[in-house]
This record gives structure tokens, C-alpha cells and sequence, in this order.
């Protein structure tokens, strides 16, 4: 067979391609269906327990079981993303509702990993037996597994919006879903007022409910923004944990400040670094009135004990935990699910008409089946009590027939050549039998003592109760009203099965301002070196070892720590760094890069000149850039607070060689790296902002460009290729010239 090669354009391939990932990604990995609230992987593993039989009046079974047979089956993607799923599901911090019970270490809300599924055991919760699976093989639809030797649900069942419940999160190619849980007897209350009023605003929609209800409890913040996170289902809830004040109960006891819920984003290592921050704060005296701190936070809840000094200020250590700490956070909402197998953002409003959609379609889907199998049903019934009034010329034919195929012919046709009836009074009543094909199988399956008269009669109750059942499915499927009471009578049972209080509670919280104590100005001397590690020592360290320091560091300055460093970069930015953040230490410490204090990216750029702040003032600073642009600034216009200016603009491919700082009325030399010299008075260089470009300076050879420059000092001695040669000859120049080559 000839070799077939299909010729493509290569990004039109790649944009196809890539497009198609991203659209399985988001429908078949990352984000819920609207309609069960479920991941396909977590769907799976649910129906695979089913499968199983692994119900919650059933014992538990071995998570690798659960796990290898929903791979094997249904899920061919690796057995850690199988039971990194499971986990989940059983984990009651997680999920308002978990939809697995787990027997052994399914981790903890402390950041603890789960147990190898080796040594742990599952098995469904009763909640999604009794509401997520039930009527499964009645209501949906079945689509082939990945081999196609299987089926699988395309959806489960659920009659609870679990997307409301539990909340989901992922995150997809392009996009991602974050939405949070709520309480189940309010989203019961919703559903109720909902039915009997679909046009409710969403404003009424959150008389029912009130907001999120997260697992962990805690605090939102930000109750007056909820209505507008509802009707956009997009925005950010502000979440604090609870504090609670214990006053001291003995004399020789402290005064404690007790965390007893913290927001759903410090699940997992959030508590410990919740510790190490609390000391961070003490040990930096922002906080002075903690002695110590204890964690006895356990599954029955949380519990981090913070001991106060005596006549603690309580108010203002609560503020600085909020402020400082992730006691205080920020969680981002995204309500997107799929609908109709397409990415949508949900608002309240769309997620219940969803949901009662779903439900409108699973009744109607589960009375249909009922009603065809009542119907079944109602046609033998209505053949077998036929059949006992003609009982002896059933008798009489079937005692005639040879075959089983020859009697149901004549019992649907009421003729049969290979039978011959010898009453002809009852062949006469033989002849008119029109049974149909299910009827006459069940006539020759009867057995004899259903023609007890007691048998007869309770055959013909059950065909009363047949009709009567028929009567009412037709009646459901027919009209609206007794489905919404179907779900109605549902929602008050689940409500009363499984509702509880509410955890989290709403304020609007000011927002907190933390005044903080100015530290007082200690003389100190700022250390750079070539590699971007700053720091600062003592004076009289530095007296010391004065030599030492001058001759390893390009940047030494005498100041205070209430002053700041002044940074150039390549790329025309100025960095500012308080020295209060910078580590005071010895003279062999290596210090801290500036990258780690400011925006500064040593991958990206290197510092050309570093300043003190306090030192420029009254001054000029003279730009000078290695394609040779030069210009003069005034330093007042580096006077902000704004950690991060720019300096100067640049042409592409240009960067900053040097900003050269100068007091008074003295001459600038710029130096290349073929030692070319100019030397140009200041009433030749331009005097610009500090967001406009240079002029020209000097005229560069061919692959030449400027390295340094410096003020101009008659007893300047510089280094070129080892000799040190003296500037005091060095006249000056015009701009644009090339300049004088030294050697």
C-alpha cells in the first residue's frame, strides 16, 4: 500500500491541536459539570464504588482496589490522580458534605499527606448513596467507557446541587473555577422558595442564602460585596479566622488570644506558617506582648493558643494577626461549570435554573421507566386474568400442543395446525384467543396455584395497583406541578436528613491600619558588592576595618538606618531599599541580595551606580548610556516613595553605563572600551526629565561603547590594561566628538 503524506500548514495544525487539548482539558479534566457539581475522575471513582457495591451499610474496601479498578476500567490517567481524588472526597475540611467515608489516614487539615493507599479503606458516604447515585439505572443516560467495553454514566444523578454544596476548584488551559460551599439546609430553603417563585431576584434569592459556609468556619469580611460575587459569580471574598480572648483564670495563669476557626485557604500548611510568622513578628518586635504560642489543634477542631503579657493591648495584637498573617485572606471566586458540555460563568440565578432542570429531566427520565414497566407489567396481568376465565381451553390446547412454540402460536393467533382440540365446545372458545407474545409467555409460565381463588383475587389487587401507579406517572409526566412537589417532598427529607447550623459567619470589617512605631535612626554604614549582596554594619566596626572594607566593596556609604538606598539598573530603572529591611551584621557576612529587597532582577540587569538617599540632595545626576546618550537630571525628581521609578528612557538594545552623581559645577568624562576619553563640560550636556531619552554624547567607532564615566578631577588617576595613567592633560571635547584614546 503507497505511502500517504498529508501536507499542513504547521501553526494552523498547532492552533488545532493545541485548541483541541484545551477544550478536553476543560470539559473532560478541570472543571465540574453543572449538573452533578463533579470532575469526570471524581464521577468515575464514585460509580466505580458503586460498582463495587462498596455502600455505606457495607464494609469498606482497599483504596488501591478502588483505585486500580476505576483505572482499569474508566480512568486510564495513573492511580495518584485517582486517589488523590478519592482523598479529597472523603475529607470533611474539605467538603461541606464528602461524598466518601474513609477508614484509616486520609490527612489532615494541618497539611498532613494521606496515607499510602496501600493501608487505607473506603467506602460511600450514605449522603451520596441516598442523593448523588440513587435511581442511577433508572434516570441517565450510559455512554462507553475508553475501550468501549464497558458503559459508564455521562452524569450521575444527583438530586442536590453539589456545585452549591461543595464548592469546586481547578484549573484548566486559559481558564480556572474556584467556587465556594454553602450550607445545605440554606440551599434547602433556596430550592423551596425557589420552586414557588422563579423570578425572585438574587437579592431575595440571599434572604435563604446567606453566603458561603466553609468547612473550617471562619469570617467573611466582606458581607456587603456577596450580592454583586452572586449576580457576576466572579470576585473575591475577604476571610478572616475567629479569635477569642481567655482572660487569665488563676493568678499565676496568662491572658490568652485563642484561634478557634481560620479561613478555607490556610487548609494544609497554612497553620504552621501561621506559627512561624506570629514569631517572625516577635522576634522583629512588631509584636511585644506574645510570650509564647502552642498549637492543639486536633480533629475535633481547631485550637492555637497565643499567651499574652500582662495588661496586653488585645485589640491591636488581633489587627496586626489580620494584617500581618494569613489569619486574614483572600479567596478568588470563579463559579465556572459546564453546560451543555461548554464552559460557562455561573451566577446564583444560572445555577439554580440549572440544577431544577436537571432534576425536571431526571423525573421525567424515572417515570418514564417506571411507567413502561408498569405498563409491562399491566398487560401480562391483564393476560393472566383473561386467562382464568378461559382456563380449561388453555388447559385443553396446551394438553393438545406438542411443542411450547406451538401452543403460543395458537394462544396469540388462536390457530395452530399441529394442534387439534378434541372438545369442539372448547375449541370453539380456543379459537378466538388473541393474547399478545408476552402475555402467552407468561400464561405458559403460570404454575397451577394461581388458579386458587385467593391467588386470583390478589392478582386482580395487583392490577388495581398497577393502574393506580400508571394513573400517577402519567399524571407526573404530564404535569409540572406534581414533579415540583416530587422535589419539594425530596429537599424537606434531605433537609431534615442532613442539614446542620451554619460555620462561617459575615461582617463588613473595616479596613485595618496598623500605625506602626518609627524605629530610631541608628548611625550604620551601607555595604554593596559587585555580586548585588547588600548590608549594613556597625560604625565602629567599620573604623576597624576601614581598609578592608573600602578595598572589597565598590559601595560604601556612612548613614543611618532610617535612610535608603538608591539604585541604578541597566535597564534605566532606579530601586529603592529602606535599610531598615536590610540585615545588620559582620563584616564576613555574605548580606542579601537586593533582588530579595526590591523589584531589582539580577537575572535581567546589573546595578551601574548605587547612591544613599539622604546624599543626593541639591544635586545633578548625569545619565550616561552605552550606545553614548547622555543627559543631565535633577535629583529632585528622584525624590518619591515609590520603590521602583524610571530613571530614563532608552532606545532598544541601549542600557545605562553609568549615573555619575554631582554637586557642583564639574566636568564629566565618559570612557569606552577602546579607551577613547571624552571630557565634556556641564553647560554642554542638556539638562532633561527624567523620562525622556539622552542626547548624543560621544561618537563611537565601530563595536565600540561606553563603560564608565566619572567626574573629572585634575589628580584622577585610572587604570588602563594595568598602567595607571594620570587625566590632569585630558582637555575638554564638544559633544559628539570621539574623544581622546589613551594608552
Amino acid at each position: 500500500m503507497a505511502e500517504k503524506i498529508l501536507i499542513t500548514e504547521y501553526s494552523e495544525e498547532m492552533k488545532t491541536s493545541y485548541l483541541n487539548y484545551s477544550m478536553s482539558v476543560i470539559t473532560s479534566r478541570a472543571i465540574p459539570d453543572i449538573r452533578d457539581g463533579l470532575k469526570p475522575v471524581q464521577r468515575r471513582v464514585l460509580f466505580d464504588m458503586n460498582e463495587l457495591g462498596v455502600h455505606n451499610n457495607k464494609d469498606t474496601l482497599k483504596s488501591a482496589r478502588i483505585c486500580g479498578d476505576t483505572m482499569g476500567k474508566y480512568h486510564p490517567h495513573g492511580d495518584s490522580s485517582i486517589y488523590e481524588t478519592l482523598v479529597v472526597l472523603a475529607q470533611d475540611f474539605k467538603r461541606n458534605m464528602p461524598l466518601v467515608e474513609g477508614q484509616g489516614n486520609f490527612g489532615s487539615i494541618e497539611g498532613d499527606t494521606a496515607a499510602a493507599q496501600r493501608y487505607t479503606e473506603a467506602k460511600l458516604a450514605k449522603f451520596t448513596d441516598d442523593v448523588i447515585l440513587k435511581d442511577l439505572d433508572k434516570t441517565v443516560d450510559f455512554m462507553p467507557n475508553y475501550d468501549e467495553k464497558l458503559m459508564e454514566p455521562v452524569i450521575l444523578p444527583a438530586r442536590f446541587p453539589n456545585f452549591l454544596l461543595n464548592g469546586a476548584e481547578g484549573i484548566a488551559v486559559g481558564m480556572s473555577t474556584s467556587a465556594p460551599s454553602h450550607n445545605l439546609s440554606e440551599i434547602c430553603d433556596l430550592i423551596l422558595a425557589y420552586i414557588k417563585n422563579p423570578n425572585m431576584s438574587i437579592k431575595q434569592m440571599m434572604k435563604y442564602l446567606l453566603g458561603p459556609d466553609f468547612p473550617t468556619g471562619g469570617i467573611v469580611a466582606n458581607m456587603s460585596e456577596l450580592i454583586d460575587i452572586y449576580k457576576t459569580g466572579v470576585g473575591k471574598l475577604k476571610l478572616r479566622g475567629k479569635i477569642e480572648f481567655e482572660p487569665a483564670k488563676k493568678t499565676k495563669d496568662k491572658d490568652r488570644l485563642v484561634v478557634t476557626e481560620i479561613p478555607q485557604t490556610m487548609i494544609g500548611d497554612g497553620i504552621g506558617k501561621f506559627m512561624s510568622d506570629v514569631a517572625m513578628l516577635c522576634e522583629s518586635k512588631k509584636i511585644l506582648d506574645i510570650t509564647d504560642i502552642y498549637n492543639y489543634s486536633n480533629s475535633e477542631g481547631i485550637r492555637i493558643v497565643l499567651e499574652l503579657k500582662k495588661d496586653a493591648n488585645v485589640e491591636k495584637i488581633k489587627n496586626l494577626l489580620y494584617k500581618k498573617t494569613r489569619l486574614e485572606d483572600t479567596y478568588p471566586v470563579n463559579m465556572i461549570a459546564i453546560v451543555n458540555g461548554r464552559p460557562e460563568t455561573m451566577n446564583l440565578k444560572s445555577i439554580m435554573d440549572n440544577y431544577l432542570s436537571f432534576q425536571y429531566y431526571l423525573i421525567s427520565k424515572k417515570y418514564k421507566n417506571l411507567l413502561d414497566k408498569e405498563e409491562e407489567k399491566k398487560e401480562i396481568q391483564e393476560g393472566l386474568i383473561k386467562a382464568c376465565d378461559l382456563i380449561d381451553a388453555i388447559i385443553a390446547m396446551i394438553r393438545s400442543a406438542k411443542t411450547r412454540e406451538d401452543a403460543k402460536q395458537y394462544l396469540t393467533t388462536g390457530k395452530c395446525k399441529n394442534i387439534t382440540i378434541k372438545d369442539k365446545k372448547l375449541e370453539k372458545i380456543a379459537k378466538k384467543f388473541d393474547f399478545t407474545d408476552r402475555q402467552a409467555d407468561a400464561i405458559l409460565d403460570m404454575r397451577l396455584y394461581r388458579l386458587i381463588g385467593l391467588e386470583i383475587l390478589d392478582l386482580k389487587n395487583q392490577y388495581k395497583d398497577t393502574m393506580a401507579k400508571i394513573k400517577l406517572y402519567k399524571e407526573i409526566l404530564k404535569n409540572k406541578n406534581k414533579a415540583s412537589e416530587l422535589i419539594i417532598e425530596d429537599i424537606k427529607n434531605i433537609k431534615k436528613e442532613y442539614g446542620r447550623p451554619r460555620r462561617t459567619h459575615f461582617e463588613d470589617a473595616e479596613e485595618i491600619v496598623i500605625e506602626e512605631e518609627k524605629m530610631e535612626a541608628v548611625p550604620c554604614v551601607y555595604l554593596q558588592d559587585k555580586f548585588g549582596y547588600c548590608k549594613i554594619i556597625d560604625t565602629a566596626l567599620y573604623e576597624k576595618n576601614k581598609e578592608i572594607v573600602e578595598s572589597e566593596y565598590p559601595y560604601v556609604y556612612e548613614t543611618d538606618t532610617d535612610d535608603s538606598a538608591v539604585i541604578f539598573g541597566t535597564s534605566g530603572n532606579m530601586y529603592q531599599i529602606k535599610l531598615e529591611k536590610v540585615p545588620m551584621t559582620k563584616i564576613k557576612d555574605k548580606g542579601k541580595p537586593i533582588d530579595n529587597l526590591s523589584k531589582f532582577d539580577a537575572g535581567k540587569e546589573s546595578a551601574v551606580s548605587v547612591y544613599i538617599n539622604s546624599g543626593i540632595k541639591d544635586a545633578y545626576f548625569f545619565i550616561v548610556t552605552k550606545l553614548g546618550l547622555i543627559k543631565m537630571v535633577d535629583t529632585i525628581e528622584y525624590e518619591t516613595s515609590n520603590r521602583t521609578v524610571l530613571a530614563t528612557k532608552l532606545n532598544k538594545g541601549d542600557e545605562v553605563a553609568k549615573v555619575v552623581l554631582c554637586y557642583a559645577e564639574k566636568d564629566l568624562v565618559m570612557r569606552t572600551n577602546d579607551n577613547y576619553f571624552l571630557r565634556l563640560a556641564p553647560k554642554d550636556i542638556p539638562l532633561l526629565k527624567k523620562g525622556t531619552k539622552g542626547v548624543k554624547g560621544i561618537n563611537l567607532s565601530k563595536n565600540d561603547y561606553v563603560i564608565d564615566a566619572f567626574v573629572y578631577e585634575e589628580d584622577e588617576t585610572i587604570d588602563i590594561n594595568g598602567k595607571k595613567v594620570k587625566l590632569k592633560n585630558l582637555s575638554r571635547g564638544n559633544r559628539g566628538n570621539k574623544g581622546i584614546k589613551l594608552k
